[in-house]
């Protein structure tokens, strides 16, 4: 009587399901038998390609900071050109930078011009020779 019992207490605590007797416990996958040494390795070789990542993050932020550093000068130096400009200008005197830069323009527009002449004049050449 008492192996019956026994009997019936095992079956009570498994549970049957699809005709499969299973065991109560954890659910989910079981823990497999992972090498510690490989383990080790995995996570030493993860560390590694961190810090490579990291390092490469920093020397692009470094650049990045240089590089907007210089034009943050040369941005500097353009606007205290400007601002002596303005004041010789105050003072009734035209620098002679600006007189550069507007002869320099009309001498672009005026190749501008010669330039889109001789181009139409090429145009026109070949479309005749068609």
């Amino acid at each position: 009587m008492l192996h019956f019992i026994s009997s019936y207490v095992t079956f009570c605590n498994k549970e049957v399901v699809g005709g499969k007797v299973k065991k109560p416990g954890k659910r989910g996958r079981k823990p497999a038998k992972i090498d510690l040494k490989a383990k080790l390795e995995r996570s030493r070789q993860s560390a590694r390609e961190c810090r490579a990542r990291k390092k490469l993050r920093y020397q692009y932020l470094e650049e990045l900071v240089s590089s907007r550093e210089r034009a943050i000068c040369g941005l500097r130096e353009e606007l205290e050109m400007y601002k002596q400009w303005c004041m010789a200008m105050d003072q009734g005197k035209i620098p002679s930078e600006i007189k550069a830069l507007l002869t320099g323009e009309e001498q672009n527009k005026s190749q501008q011009n010669s330039s889109r002449h001789t181009k139409a004049v090429k145009i026109e050449a070949n479309n005749n020779s068609w």
